[in-house]
């Protein structure tokens, strides 16, 4: 008898048969002695549409809602309907004898295969390879070590039960508000708190009112001293009179220095990647979204496999990989790591529980270098980017901390205490990692500067004095990067799920970018007001990953939890039903549609701006301008192209126009037209399993929600 292997993806799928020596090509897996390995592409079952238990339900029609299924109906999704029936008929040979589930590690891995041995009604044998990366040797051994698959059956149930409950609560709540306002309204148990987060942030803003600061500096025997307030440190004050008072006070008189203190300080490298700290620092860095960030890590991670599983919340690694540390750092000292990895490779590796502790990694450690040797000619330039994070912050940790001596002087001028800060550095530590460290700025406004050598007791001249005015600024519009954090502290979503809710939001037209601020729109505003309260707290999804998380430890039963979240349900849909809110259109244009004549709404998505009909029956849209790459020659910015065809022009926010034909031109004759095409021939190839459909779950459903506005 063989065994059937069940990965996530086709790229996977043919690593683990290469491991496993499967090499003959059998519709659709790839067939060996012991082993018959094939695979998903994402989820190829998921829960049926409303129609499919009711026919009413094609109609969205108020008086039918809420929606309860008594039993939720698996079908297979008709866009790889073919994959399905390929793995159904490996599933029911006779020569099968037992199944591995080989898909990824994780709740949502989980829940892709035990879909399809549902909808197959598989009854044989499981086994669950969990592995955090695709090497061959991580293959092996996880194959040397499979795990009962009877051992994740609280995890698939904790999948199931999140898929439920967004089904219930999401499908029924979209309907309501849609057929309430008859607009193409949309709300979810993450995607509601989210915006609503926004939202408050920019009322915040709105609200704020700046005040007015003052503070004064001096110079003095070559250093800048700053007034220090006597009773609370500070080095602002709002009082114009007191800092006035205070300038004439010095001006002209002598400063002695009271203070020299010297002390020796530390500081320690930032932790290991975890997905979301990863998505932060590539969004500061190279502007990347959190979905763009995820996939260039799974390629990083599949195709390249130079880098660890990326859906990870943990910042450390367990006491078993901190043994392959060595190999890991020689397999990455390639390039510009050469050097900085060099040093680490010849001296004992210490490790410490700042990185390792195996209480801290629950499915999966922190993302990390792989032992599979490095070709980056062979990484695109994003990939380049993103696995430089990783493989810089890998080696920060193993580096000493960072030591320097800091210098706080005082002195007295005037009755009035100033100071003056600054640093010698003594030992690099893991900043050696790092070409370029941003420090972070001071809190006390006191920032640091090269002294010369100062003894207590000094009296030195006052040579110039100046006073220093400002005003309090409100806090910072939300951006990708401080949106994933706000996310974090919420508990709203998971490091799988975040980037595909920030996604959605943008391609619902419930926020847009201005810049890298992230705004609320019209319509997510009145949606805000619309919605019910309660589904706009993070803590109601809080409360749902917790349980959750009971149910994938065995402490809380999924009926129980599924119950709960019905009467929530119809809690929800009665609030909406009874709402008496109006949902106006702001964004009325005078263009009318081309296929049912009524009026358009001018929408703005992540990198384009539309015009879509209002009528959701119709649908229609069309795009009228989309960011490019392309950089305006006068201010450097990012242009957009409006038009189609030969009429299409690049024009920049600075007023900058020129055609694409006469743009084209120009960057032929500064050089920017040499062929490339061998090594975009291999990027194609690798990215083109990227291109196919790869099916997440309630992508289908949620598709016939026509939530396109």
């Amino acid at each position: 008898m063989k065994t059937l292997v069940i990965a996530e993806k086709p790229s996977v799928g043919r690593d683990i048969a290469r491991v496993l020596k499967c090499s003959k090509n059998n519709q659709g897996a790839l067939e060996g002695d012991k082993y018959v390995v094939t695979w998903a592409l994402g989820h190829l079952v998921t829960l049926a549409d409303p129609e499919a238990y009711d026919a009413k339900y094609k109609a969205w029609e108020m008086k039918d809602l809420p929606m309860m299924p008594e039993k939720f109906q698996l079908v297979v999704i008709k866009q790889t309907g073919r994959q399905y029936q390929t793995v159904k008929n490996h599933l029911y040979r006779k020569d099968i004898g037992d199944i591995v589930i080989a898909t990824d590690a994780g709740r949502e891995g989980e829940l892709v295969a035990r879909w399809i041995l549902a909808k197959a009604g598989s009854r044989k044998p499981v086994k669950r390879l969990w592995i955090s990366s695709v090497t061959d040797k991580a293959i092996r051994e996880g194959f040397a070590h499979l795990k009962d698959g009877r051992a994740y059956m609280n995890l698939y149930a904790a999948a199931e039960a999140r898929a439920e409950a967004d089904w219930l609560v999401g499908i029924n709540g979209t309907r309501a508000l849609t057929c309430k306002y008859n607009a193409q309204l949309s709300c979810g148990r993450v995607q509601t708190p989210t915006l609503s987060m926004i939202d408050q942030r920019e009322r915040q803003i709105r609200e704020f009112k700046p005040e007015t600061y003052y503070g004064l500096t001096l110079s003095g025997a070559g250093v800048s001293w700053t007034w220090q307030d006597k009773k609370s440190g500070g080095s602002r004050t709002f009082s114009k009179e007191r800092i006035e008072q205070i300038f004439n006070q010095v001006n002209g008189e002598k400063l002695t220095v009271k203070e020299v203190h010297r002390t020796t300080k530390k500081t320690f490298a930032p932790g290991l990647y975890d997905l979301t700290e990863l998505q932060r620092d590539a969004n500061k860095k190279f502007g990347f979204s959190a979905k763009e960030t995820l996939n260039i890590m799974q390629r990083l991670y599949e195709n390249h496999k130079v880098l660890t599983y990326p859906r990870t919340d943990s910042r450390y690694i367990g006491k078993d990989v901190a043994e392959t540390l060595k190999e890991r750092l020689k397999a990455c000292g390639v390039g510009p790591y050469r050097k900085i990895v060099g040093k680490l490779t010849v001296q004992p590796i210490r490790v410490n529980k700042s990185f390792v502790d195996d209480s801290k990694v629950s499915d999966h450690h922190a993302i990390i270098p792989t032992e599979q040797f490095v070709q980056l000619e062979y990484m695109t330039s994003d990939e380049r980017k993103i696995y430089d994070l990783v493989v810089r912050r890998f080696a920060a940790v193993l580096y000493p901390p960072c030591e320097y001596e800091q210098t706080t002087l005082k002195g007295i001028c005037g009755g009035e205490i100033f100071t003056a800060k600054g640093r010698r550095m003594k030992q690099p530590g893991w900043q050696a990692a790092y070409e370029d460290i941003v420090e972070d700025e001071a809190e006390d406004d006191i920032r640091e500067q090269l002294l010369p050598e100062m003894k207590e007791g000094m009296t030195e001249p006052v040579r110039s004095v100046k006073i220093n005015e400002g005003r309090t600024k409100p806090p910072a519009y939300y951006n990708e990067a401080t949106l994933l954090t706000a996310m974090e502290k919420g508990g709203l979503g998971t490091v799988a799920t975040r980037a595909d809710i920030i996604d959605k939001l943008f391609h619902t037209f419930l926020m847009e970018k201005k810049e890298k601020d992230i705004h609320v729109t019209s319509k997510g505003r009145q949606l805000l007001e619309l919605v019910p309260e309660d589904l706009k707290a993070p803590a109601l999804t809080a409360d749902w990953e917790k349980k959750l998380m009971d149910i994938s430890e065995g402490r809380l039963k999924k009926d129980a939890f599924i119950r709960d979240i019905r009467v929530y349900t119809e809690a929800v849909v009665s609030e909406i039903r009874g709402g008496d809110g109006k949902f106006r259109h702001e964004n009325l244009t005078n263009t009318k549609c081309p296929q049912c004549g009524k009026r358009m709404l001018s929408v703005k998505g992540r990198n384009s701006r539309m015009l879509v009909c209002q009528d959701r029956e119709c649908g229609y849209r069309e795009t009228v301008a989309r960011t490019t790459n392309a950089r305006c020659p006068k201010c450097h910015k990012r242009m957009e192209m409006y038009g189609k065809g030969d009429a299409q022009t690049f024009i920049c926010t600075c007023g900058y126009k020129e055609k694409l034909s006469v743009f084209q031109d120009r960057r032929k004759k500064e050089g920017a037209g040499v062929s490339k095409r061998d090594v975009q021939k291999y990027l194609n190839k690798q990215k083109k399993e990227a291109e196919q459909p790869l099916n997440n779950a309630f992508a289908e459903a949620f598709a016939k929600l026509n939530l396109k506005e």
